[in-house]
């Protein structure tokens, strides 16, 4: 009878799934994150697969790979360097060996180690054979093999059997990391109900995997990551595009208006659509246009007709789009622009992050058209950041760019599912008639927001015109005179202003007070940055972090904040729009931290660049290379911290 095997305690693991875009990598690593999240760890993921439809199999381009970071404590990104990776094939070995550190371990699927494929990665001889992998703790199983086995009796040809191996292998990490079971199999069970074969292959696959954990002396240690403290509440694991339907759908509830979705399918966009129409029974209707000029166009319609007009692309559909946002500011109606970043310019990096459309949000109109710009610091935070959105679009009267970015968008994290009565009340405050005898003016003004009347076609006395022409003040009427027109421009930027009127005050993160360096970031920069500075704070320096949600109109204490401090980094997954921003408008000297690797920021190169600004400016060296993991005894948590 075997001996019962050692369980070792961790704190946080980081595992990166990879194979060929048809080894179904995304679905593995999407039922091991959900089940840690059932589990109660506190846990941050990486999505990141080709644009190709079909990429080509086999090779380094084809490379396909899901990471999971997952702890028993407040993290804030899904690690910087995976220490187990499952790669399915010589492609995706090749591929991500460059992230490990030495120690990882590597779990190898062999059956595809093939002389044709180890050429097609690039490699001259089979790493497996020799001293290559010596740094490593490597497993080498016949993933594929032994699942066509387990699933034999089903009947199945060799190619649908030999599409379960990712299924076996979830089984096997899963043992490895006391997952829960009983999630996944109820998955499979629903997700292939209609081909009974398939289901029960997959859910075979799946316990076959885990027994052979149990059983084989090939792994003779499993390991165990407790649940994190977490806040008392409903906890639900959720992606930035899925809280951002979510949070669509609160707006509109909370406002009191119909949400009508005008949109063009979009990488990394197109999920907010597909999830929106699911959700008639809200008063949600979901519009597929047949390019990006008419879904923007039909929101705004929406927006004209006393509904909560919303439209989601990301770079290259914001582009054309351009002209109709333009046509919302001179209206003057709400619109919610969703821009989901991603590389460019042009078609660019479809499938990879990036912070780029800043720029083109602020200014990438005709004319003066002014807008303001939200951006959400995590998945879970796009809830909250579409309600914001929504909030200052019915309430100033004004189209809103929302920027969120692939990393934000497809990556996971645990979600606290907010109270109905704790959501904000938006109030449209249609117009409701003129004052008795007179003529209604469509472009007179609230004192306290500078928003004019919205008022719905088909209401008894609030005939008006509408259009891109220029209006006069007022009445509405179309105007060329030259000094209405700088009146029109001048009030129009006054509106989005007062936007700032309406924000609570920034929140520094400055632990010791003795910071003379800060920080400033904006979207996903919010996790590498937050854990960079966690990084420079347990070797010793003082290092302050302020993020932002509010792009435009910046929060009204933001140059008091930056004035307190003597050096002002600025890191952002673009050449430096931020910065020139804050330079421009505070005469700041903010430093750039710049890369466009299609990658999120990685938080301990950011951490060296931090340190060694903390060290020129407070004369002090610090060391850093024993600060890598984070620990419970050592973290300072950002999130709400208390027991379950």
């Amino acid at each position: 009878m075997a001996s019962a095997k050692q369980v070792k305690q961790l704190d946080r693991v980081i595992i990166r799934f990879a194979g060929d875009s048809g080894d179904g990598m995304q679905l593995t690593g999407d039922r091991f994150t959900s089940e840690s999240a059932s589990f109660g760890n506190d846990l941050s993921t990486l999505p990141n697969f080709p644009a190709e439809i079909r990429a080509p199999q086999g090779t380094l381009h084809g490379v396909s790979s899901f990471q999971v970071h997952f702890a028993d404590h407040d993290i804030l990104t899904p690690g910087d360097a995976p220490d187990v990776l499952v790669a399915m094939n010589p492609a995706a070995l090749r591929a991500n060996l460059g992230d490990l550190p030495k120690g990882a371990t590597v779990i190898v699927d062999t059956h595809d180690f093939t002389a044709r494929n180890l050429t097609k990665a690039g490699y001259t001889d089979n790493p497996l054979d020799g001293d290559d992998l010596a740094e490593y703790a490597v497993h080498t199983v016949d993933l594929t093999g032994m699942t066509v086995a387990a699933v034999k009796e089903f009947g199945l040809s060799r190619k649908d059997a030999a599409r379960a191996k990712n299924m076996f292998a979830l089984g096997l990490v899963s043992w490895m990391y006391g997952r829960p079971t009983e999630g996944t199999e109820e998955f499979l069970a629903k997700r292939f109900a209609k081909v009974p074969d398939i289901r029960d292959a997959n859910i075979t696959a799946f316990r076959t995997g885990w027994n052979f954990g149990e059983t084989t002396e090939a792994f003779v240690v499993s390991y165990e990551v407790k649940p994190a403290p977490m806040a008392p509440g409903t906890y639900r694991n959720i992606t930035g595009n899925l809280a951002l339907a979510y949070g669509l759908v609160a707006a509109g509830v909370q406002s009191g208006l119909p949400v009508f979705l005008g949109s063009y399918p979009i990488t990394p966009a197109s999920d907010v659509l597909h999830e929106l129409s699911k959700h008639k029974d809200l008063g949600v209707t979901t519009y597929q246009a047949e390019d990006e000029i008419a879904g923007v166009g039909a929101a705004l319609g929406a927006s004209f007709a006393g509904q909560l007009g919303v439209t989601t692309t990301s770079g290259p559909g914001l582009a054309l789009k351009s002209e109709t946002i333009g046509l919302a500011v001179m209206t003057e109606l709400p619109l919610l622009v969703i821009d989901v970043q991603r590389g460019g310019p042009s078609t660019g990096l479809p499938t990879k992050t990036e912070q780029a459309d800043l720029l083109q949000a602020m200014y990438g109109r005709n004319g003066e058209s002014p807008v303001p710009v939200v951006a959400p610091q995590s998945p879970g935070d796009c809830f909250d950041a579409a309600i914001e959105a929504a909030r200052i679009a019915i309430t100033y009267r004004t189209p809103v760019l929302l920027l969120s970015d692939g990393m934000i968008a497809n990556g996971s994290e645990p979600w606290r599912v907010p109270e109905v009565d704790d959501l904000p009340v938006i109030d449209p405050a249609f117009a409701t008639g003129p004052n008795e005898g007179d003529a209604f003016m469509p472009y007179l003004r609230d004192a306290e927001t500078l928003a004019r009347p919205w008022a719905i076609p088909g209401t008894a006395g609030l005939e008006h015109r509408i259009g891109g022409l220029e209006k006069g003040d007022g009445h509405g009427n179309i105007s060329y005179d030259p000094a209405n027109h700088d009146f029109m421009v001048r009030t129009r930027q006054a509106k989005v202003d007062r936007v700032a009127d309406s924000l609570p005050p920034l929140e520094v993160d400055d632990p010791t007070g003795q910071a003379r360096v800060l920080v400033v970031g904006w979207g996903s920069t919010y996790g590498p940055i937050g854990a960079a500075c966690r990084r420079v704070r347990r070797a010793g320096g003082h290092v302050a972090q302020v993020h932002l949600r509010h792009l435009n109109p910046f929060p009204k204490d933001l140059g008091e904040i930056l004035g307190r401090y003597d050096r002002v980094l600025v890191p952002e997954m673009n050449l430096g729009q931020l910065s020139t921003l804050l330079r421009a408008k505070y005469l700041v000297d903010a430093i750039g931290y710049n890369h466009v690797r299609g990658l999120p920021l990685k938080a301990a190169e950011l951490a060296e660049a931090i340190g060694e600004l903390v060290s020129s400016v407070d004369g002090v060296e610090l060391d850093l290379s024993g600060v890598g993991h984070v620990t419970r005894d050592h973290e300072t948590s950002s999130k709400e911290s208390a027991t379950r």
